[in-house]
C-alpha cells in the first residue's frame, strides 16, 4: 500500500481559481496562496444559502491513540456525495504541528481521501496557527512590559491567568519562571499548545472582523491587586491583536485528491478546546454548496457535545444528521482487547466494545439528532464482524454503512452517501435539545455535562476550583453575561471518564475538575477535569523520527 503522502503526490491538482470556479467564485474574489490554496473573503457568506444548506456532522467512537479516522470519512462522505451528484464540500479543522510530529501525525486525511496539497497542509499552511501564536505571545509579552512600566505607580495583578503557547508538544515548558535575574518582573507561568489559545477559539466562533475586535477586548488577562478584572481593552491592544489575525479570519479554500473543495480553517482540540473548525468556513461552504459534512474532534462525548452546545448554540446552526466512526479496532480494544492484538478477529471483544459505540449513539439521539453509524473498513475486517456491528445498529434503531474511503475515496462511500441523503430527505431536522439551559449556574452545567454525556454518578470540584469559582461570583456580580457562558470541558479523549485508562463504557465513575479559567473573550468556562493538560508531551518515537526529505521529496509525513 502506498503512503499518504505518495498517493498525494500522484495526485494532478487543479489550480485553485479553479475550484473557486466549481464552487461559483469568481477568481478574482479569491487571495491566492501559491496556485493550490486560497483564501476566501468573508463578505462572500449568505446566510440565506446557508439555512437552505444540509450540515452533516461526523463525529465517532472513543478513539486509539492513532484515532478512528475521522477525517478520512469526512473527506470520503463528501467524495461519495459528489460521486452520486450532490454538490458538497467539506469544512475542517487545519492540522497541528504538535500531532504532527507527534504520536497522531498529520490530519489532512489519508489514503485515497486526503486534502491537498497535504504537505503544505499539515505544515505551515497558510500561516494561520503562526498568526495566532505570534497574536497570543504579543499579547504576553504587552502585558509583562505594561506590568513593569508601571509597577512604580503602585499597579500589580495578584492573579495573571494569560500564558503563552506554542504549537509544539512540549512538556518541559508546561511550567516557567519569567523575568528572571531583573529583565522584568518575575512571574509563575507556563506555555499551552497553540490549539489551547482562547485566540484561537475566538478566531473559530467570531463572526466578522468587528466580533474579532470586540471579543479580544474582552479576553480576562488578570486580576488586579484590589480585585478588578483586567482585559485586553485595559492594554490598549485589541487593534494590534485583530491586525495580526486579520489575514487569518478569512477560511482557507483547497481541493480534495478527487478535485472537490475542500474549507481547512481553525484547530481548537476537542480535549482541551471546543474542538470544531471555524463557524466563518463552515457557513461558506453551506453558502456555496447544497451538503456541508463538517467534523468534531475525538469522541462524541468531547468534539460533538461541544459542537452542539457552544458551536451550534453560539452561530445559531442546525444540523441534518449525526455520523458516528467506528473501526473494528477502537471497538475490540474498547472490549478489552489488548493493543497487540486489535487487528485480529474477535467477535467476543468487539461485542463487548459496542457498548461504547451504542452510549455514543444514544447521547447524539439525546441531542434530537438522526444517526448514521459508519465502519472504517481496513482490509484485516471479516464480514462476521461487519455483520455484527450492522445488526447492532440494526437492533439500535440507527443506519449503518461501511466505508473503503481510505482504500478508494469517492467510490468506497457511495452506499454511505446515498444513506445520508436518503436519511436528509427522509428526516426533517429537529431542534437541538441541549445539554443544559445557559441560565444554569457554573456548577450545574459542569454537573450535567459529566452526568448526561459521560455517564459519571458525581462531580468533585477541587478547592482550587470552588475557590476559584467564588472569585467569578464576585468579581463579576455585575456582570449577568458571564453567568450564562457554556463551559467547555478539557478531558482526555480517550475514555468517558476521566481515566485514560479506563475504555468501554464504563459506570460509577466520579469525574474531579482541577480548575477551571474564564474565557471572556470566546464567552466560555474551560473546566479542566482529571489530569488533563494544555501542553501535550512527545511519546519516546515521535513521528519527528520518521520525517525527512528524500531526493527533494518530504517523507513521512501522514
Amino acid at each position: 500500500m502506498k503512503t499518504d503522502i505518495q498517493i498525494a503526490r500522484e495526485c494532478e491538482l487543479q489550480p485553485i481559481t479553479d475550484i473557486a470556479s466549481q464552487l461559483g467564485i469568481a477568481p478574482e474574489k479569491i487571495e491566492p496562496y501559491g496556485r493550490y490554496m486560497a483564501k476566501v473573503p468573508i463578505s462572500l457568506i449568505d446566510e440565506k444559502k446557508v439555512r437552505q444548506s444540509h450540515l452533516i456532522l461526523v463525529t465517532a467512537i472513543s478513539p486509539t491513540k492513532t484515532g478512528i479516522g475521522k477525517t478520512t470519512v469526512s473527506i470520503g462522505l463528501t467524495l461519495g456525495l459528489n460521486k452520486i451528484g450532490k454538490k458538497a464540500a467539506v469544512a475542517l479543522r487545519e492540522p497541528s504541528l504538535g500531532p504532527c510530529f507527534g504520536i497522531k501525525g498529520g490530519a489532512a486525511g489519508g489514503g485515497y481521501a486526503q486534502v491537498l496539497p497535504m504537505e503544505k497542509i499539515n505544515l505551515h499552511f497558510t500561516g494561520d496557527f503562526h498568526a495566532v501564536t505570534s497574536a497570543h505571545n504579543t499579547i504576553s509579552a504587552l502585558l509583562d512590559n505594561y506590568i513593569y512600566q508601571h509597577r512604580k505607580e503602585g499597579f500589580s495583578l495578584r492573579e495573571i491567568y494569560w500564558k503563552r503557547v506554542l504549537d509544539v508538544n512540549d512538556r518541559a515548558l508546561r511550567n516557567v519562571v519569567t523575568g528572571l535575574r531583573g529583565d522584568g518582573v518575575t512571574s509563575e507561568t507556563g506555555f499551552d499548545i497553540t490549539p489551547a489559545s482562547e485566540l484561537m477559539a475566538i478566531l473559530c466562533l467570531a463572526t466578522s472582523e468587528e466580533d474579532l475586535q470586540r471579543r479580544i477586548e474582552n479576553i480576562l488577562l488578570g486580576i488586579t491587586s484590589d480585585g478588578r478584572p483586567f482585559r485586553v481593552r485595559d492594554l490598549g491592544i485589541a487593534g494590534a491583536i485583530t491586525v495580526l489575525l486579520r489575514d487569518a479570519l478569512s477560511p482557507n479554500l483547497v481541493q480534495t485528491t478527487e478535485h472537490t473543495p475542500a474549507f481547512i480553517h481553525g484547530g481548537p482540540f476537542a480535549n482541551i478546546a471546543h474542538g470544531c473548525s471555524s463557524v466563518l468556513a463552515t457557513k461558506m461552504a453551506m453558502t456555496y454548496c447544497d451538503y456541508v459534512v463538517t467534523e468534531a474532534g475525538f469522541g462524541a462525548d468531547l468534539g460533538a457535545e461541544k459542537f452542539f452546545d457552544i458551536k451550534c448554540r453560539k452561530a445559531g446552526l442546525q444540523p441534518n444528521l449525526v455520523v458516528i466512526v467506528a473501526t473494528t479496532q477502537g471497538l475490540k480494544m474498547h472490549g478489552g482487547v489488548e493493543l497487540d492484538h486489535i487487528k485480529e478477529p474477535n467477535v467476543r471483544g468487539l461485542k463487548e466494545g459496542l457498548k461504547n459505540l451504542n452510549r455514543h449513539i444514544r447521547n447524539m439521539r439525546g441531542f434530537g439528532q438522526h444517526v448514521i453509524v459508519t465502519l472504517n473498513l481496513f482490509d484485516f475486517d471479516t464480514p462476521e464482524e461487519v455483520d455484527l456491528i450492522r445488526k447492532n445498529c440494526e437492533d439500535q434503531g440507527v443506519g449503518f454503512a461501511a466505508n473503503s474511503a481510505f482504500m478508494q475515496g469517492g467510490e468506497g462511500t457511495v452506499e454511505l452517501a446515498q444513506k445520508v441523503v436518503d436519511s436528509i430527505e427522509h428526516y426533517q431536522p429537529q431542534p437541538i435539545n441541549f445539554t443544559y439551559p445557559l441560565s444554569d449556574t457554573i456548577e450545574g452545567k459542569i454537573e450535567k455535562v459529566c452526568k448526561i454525556i459521560y455517564g459519571a454518578a458525581a462531580v468533585e470540584f477541587s478547592k482550587t476550583c470552588t475557590k476559584k469559582l467564588e472569585s467569578i461570583r464576585t468579581i463579576f456580580a455585575d456582570d449577568k453575561a458571564i453567568s450564562r457562558y457554556p463551559v467547555c470541558i478539557a478531558k482526555t479523549q480517550f475514555s468517558f471518564s476521566a481515566d485514560s485508562t479506563r475504555y468501554g463504557s464504563p459506570e460509577g465513575f466520579t469525574i474531579r475538575i482541577r480548575d477551571v479559567i474564564l474565557n471572556c473573550g470566546s464567552e466560555m468556562i474551560v473546566a479542566i477535569a482529571g489530569d488533563m493538560l494544555r501542553m501535550p508531551g512527545l511519546p519516546k518515537s515521535p513521528q519527528a523520527e520518521r520525517i525527512t526529505i528524500v531526493n527533494g521529496e518530504i517523507e513521512g509525513l501522514s
